[in-house]
């Protein structure tokens, strides 16, 4: 009979899985900033980040405003590593008069009872941070205030609606300071379900879902911050208040609702709104049970149809009741005693019927709660995009706590919605109230965290000055190198190439090139042809270059490359062939001709004996000879950066510059004859090789070497030498980063305090993460899963902060990189005696091409400290290959003229 009665109000599994659906969509409205403000499901940002990681410590305030009762807790924190905390609370009445009176008496009062508390826990005197629990939907544009939208649940105070709650409570709080000699910091405003969270996080760290089903009902959850249009910034998490109570104020949910939902929002404090709580939350159970006794007694199916005035009477069925009738054992009894008390007089079927009314009228609420937090906990899964998700669900509220049956349901319904998550629901104790502590903790201890942060790269930041002063430095430096009686001591050695033109389009013929420069040794065929038809194709092969070779013996080294160039010979089908040879050699070379290279010293990881100090050219020649197979006619030795200017130069004649930012850091640029005093002649120009890496080995940039810089620099394989190559190049950039990480785990700030082994390797930070870390597109997670891959397990907190490093590192290093090239174009500008130049630069190099700001932070600088030269930079197709057989080319070519 009740069953029929009530149809309505039984929801099958399917009508729960459209409402989870329904109420996956209505977030998805109230996150997006085109449809938020017609969305009813408001979806509010807590600007709450971050929850605790068990390091906070400290004595805390809280106040907590919304429920039946006002309470004021003192919190302390323990930093024990037991994540321990102590609580102590009074709780005060909350009287009509206060709650439906005006703003002024409300805050005056939450001020006295504050007041109150101290005193009685003698905490006049000291200095403590409040954290404020408010119940109700406010708009946050930071985490110290939020504006009233609503009141909701028996609140209805004047004057209070649309305006900062925190800064009136902040007002009532300075009328007393001066005459109690108190000194509150309201630091942070938290709705409770949001302190339910925070509360439950503190015991449990995988709790990021609080729900509150109580007077009032509500949930929060953990969002991904590139979800939520109406905060800026894509980085990381932040609960939101999705006040859920408004589900269905917009008809959503009409389908659902039955008469009784009607008649008793018709005759609630604030009708057609709050709908979905008024289904669900215990301020209005006890009074949809009334209002269904009520109709069935008028049809004479209960009471004999004999109504009393307690059963006419609004508000005589409570919570508590409810409860009482379904209770297991003692359910029965029960009804009996509470509808006797209502004057109505019961038979056993009448109580019988009464229970069942209650079961479905408290089922149907678990059931529409279980829907919507099943709703959410599909979006976090997917969020994390994850077949199976583990998790915690903080709950607190009156409805939870104390009916008989409720949780029960309440978990089997989630479990059967939602099998691919496993939950836990863990009750929170005290909830709303430590949860406004413990926002306040984590608050106060990101605050102090973000101080030493900012510490630890504030020497990363380099000003306009600082860059300009470096400018100018390296400047003097490129004109120490180019004097006579100073070249022997500079540090940025400015060595002749004499490669002596750029290519003019009518080099033609087959060349090869060797490319020796790092863990790699490429061998090129390269064919040219001239006039209409112009054009260059290559042919080549990749070898590697063992460990043991790299820092083996020189003849072990020479004979392993000659050996690849008979490898590519033979793949070719040219062995007979003797054909000109450039050798693209990558490291400092002091040359006498062309043709002629002594390595000045090795760089980037090799260390091969009995070459530095050698012509690299006759131990070639040497090896070739060994190997008595086959003779070719070394024409070059070409360095990479030059090879870079030279395929650049054969696509624009503009072209005067070549930069490498890779591996290594390097520039080459065509200087007049007549500034190079270090070799012979006064006409036309040279290409200057200016081992700019060394910049800074005899101290001049000491100012802005950071710890980091001095940690990197002793422990590599030349320690003292190349230092502003180790601030700008991609093989120690990662490097760098690591010694930060080092340094902020150390004080705690990172991975929880835990250095593990893989960041205790050196080079394990390869430059193409700082790469993918920094990328735009890629979301929190992917870089957990980069640092993941690293051996390092990090929470969301800890990749904002790693990738904060990481940007602050590279970002640096072009900067550097932009202020040593603008010496280079100024000084261009100043050679050809023109107010305005215009130039191109060849670039290449891993940093340049693959970074996804090093280039723009680098063109940016160059604009800026250079602002009479116009530089265009052209990315170089294969300069160390190409470029060696252009080089060859314009050799042979200069060379056949010089003949005639």
């Amino acid at each position: 009979q009740v069953d029929r009665y009530l149809y309505h109000m039984r929801l099958s599994d399917d009508v729960l899985l459209d409402v989870m659906a329904r109420f996956q969509a209505e977030m998805v409205k109230g996150l997006g900033r085109d449809t938020n403000p017609t969305a009813t499901v408001k979806m509010l940002p807590s600007f709450v980040r971050s929850l605790p990681d068990g390091s906070e410590k400290g004595d805390f305030l809280a106040v907590d405003l919304g429920g039946s009762q006002f309470r004021a807790h003192q919190v302390k924190v323990f930093d024990d590593g037991k994540q321990s905390s102590q609580l102590e609370s009074k709780f005060y009445p909350t009287p009509k008069e206060v709650i439906q009176g005006n703003g002024a008496e409300l805050f005056d009062y939450v001020a006295d009872c504050l007041l109150d508390f101290m005193e009685t826990k003698n905490l006049k005197h000291k200095k403590l941070p409040l954290g404020f629990t408010f119940s109700f939907p406010c708009k946050q544009t930071k985490l110290e205030e939020g504006v009233l939208l609503a009141w909701t649940k028996h609140f209805k105070v004047r004057g209070v609606q649309d305006t900062d709650v925190v800064s009136t409570l902040r007002k009532a709080l300075q009328k007393h300071k001066a005459s109690f000699d108190i000194d509150i910091d309201v630091l942070a405003l938290v709705n409770d379900t949001v302190g339910t969270m925070m509360t439950c996080g503190y015991d449990d760290q995988r709790c990021e879902v609080g729900l509150i089903i109580g007077t009032g009902t509500n949930a929060c959850y953990m969002e991904e911050m590139r979800h939520i249009d109406l905060v800026e910034g894509d980085e990381g998490r932040m609960c939101i208040n999705t006040e859920w109570g408004a589900f269905g104020d917009d008809g959503a949910l009409d389908d659902l609702r039955t008469e009784f939902d009607r008649e008793l929002d018709l005759g609630s404090l604030n009708p057609g709104k709050q709908l979905f709580e008024k289904m669900i939350s215990s301020l209005y159970l006890g009074e949809l049970v009334r209002l269904i006794l009520l109709k069935m007694t008028k049809e004479g199916l209960l009471f004999n149809g004999k109504v009393s005035t307690a059963l006419l009477t609004k508000g005589k069925i409570e919570m508590k009741h409810v409860s009482a009738m379904e209770k297991y054992k003692e359910g029965l009894s029960n009804t009996k005693e509470i509808l006797t008390e209502l004057n109505l007089f019961p038979s056993e079927e009448d109580c019988i019927a009464v229970q069942h009314v209650c079961t479905i009228v408290s089922f149907r609420s678990a059931n529409l709660c279980a829907a919507t937090l099943a709703a959410i906990l599909t979006r976090l899964r997917e969020n994390k995009k994850l077949l199976r998700m583990r998790t915690t669900v903080g709950i607190d509220g009156g409805l939870y706590k104390t009916h008989p049956q409720y949780a029960k349901r309440l978990h089997k319904v989630v479990r059967r919605l939602v099998p691919t998550c496993d939950v836990r629901f863990l009750l929170s104790v005290s909830g709303s109230g430590k949860g406004a502590a413990m926002v306040t903790a984590v608050a106060y201890r990101l605050a102090a965290q973000r101080k030493q942060i900012d510490a630890a790269l504030a020497p990363f930041l380099l000003s306009l000055e600082t860059l300009r002063e470096v400018k100018n430095k390296m400047r003097t430096e490129l004109e120490y190198g180019l004097k006579r009686e100073t070249q022997a001591s500079a540090t940025v050695k400015m060595l002749p190439t004499y490669v002596c033109g750029t290519p003019d389009g009518t080099e033609k013929g087959k060349f090869l090139a060797l490319d020796l420069g790092g863990t790699n040794f490429r061998v090129l065929l390269v064919k040219i042809r001239s006039g209409r038809r112009r054009s260059v194709q290559m042919y080549n092969k990749i070898f590697a270059i063992p460990l043991e070779i790299m820092q083996g013996t020189g003849e072990e080294l020479f004979d392993h490359i000659v050996q690849c160039i008979a490898d590519f010979l033979e793949y070719m089908g040219i062995k007979g062939a003797r054909l000109p040879l450039g050798f693209t050699f990558s490291f400092p070379c002091r040359q006498a001709s062309i043709d002629k290279g002594t390595l000045v010293g090795w760089t980037k990881g090799f260390k091969a004996t009995d070459c530095e100090g050698e012509d690299v050219v006759d131990m070639l020649r040497e090896a070739i000879r060994r190997r008595n197979e086959f003779d070719l006619d070394i024409v070059a030795v070409v360095n990479d950066t030059v090879g870079t200017m030279m395929t650049c130069g054969y696509e624009d004649p503009n072209c005067e510059i070549g930069l490498i930012a890779g591996t290594g850091s390097n520039v080459c640029y065509m200087e007049d004859m007549k500034n190079i005093e270090i070799v012979e002649g006064n006409e036309g120009k040279m290409c200057i090789n200016t081992e700019w890496g060394g910049f800074g080995d005899n101290g001049c940039i000491d100012n802005i070497r950071t710890q980091y810089d001095k940690e990197v620099d002793e422990g590599s394989l030349n320690p003292g030498k190349q230092r502003y190559e180790k601030m700008t190049s991609g093989m120690y950039l990662g490097e760098i980063v690591r010694q930060i990480l080092i340094d902020l785990t150390k004080q705690g700030l990172l991975f929880r305090g835990q250095i593990s082994e893989s960041l205790r390797k050196r080079g394990i930070f390869e430059t193409k993460f700082l790469s993918q870390i920094e990328s735009d597109r890629l979301a929190l997670l992917q870089v957990r899963r980069i640092l993941q891959q690293l051996g390092l397990d990090s929470t969301c907190e800890d990749s904002i902060i790693v990738k904060e490093v990481c940007g602050a590192v590279s970002k640096r290093a072009a900067q550097l990189c932009g202020a040593g090239l603008a010496a280079i174009v100024e000084k261009k500008r100043e050679n050809r005696g023109v107010e305005y130049l215009q130039i191109t630069v060849g670039v290449d190099g891993t940093l340049y091409k693959l970074h996804p700001h090093f280039s723009r932070v680098l063109r940016e600088t160059v604009k800026e400290l250079a602002p009479q030269c116009d530089v265009t930079f052209m990315l170089s197709e294969d300069g160390s290959g190409k470029g060696a057989a252009l080089i060859t080319a314009v050799a042979k070519r200069l060379h056949n003229v010089g003949q005639k």
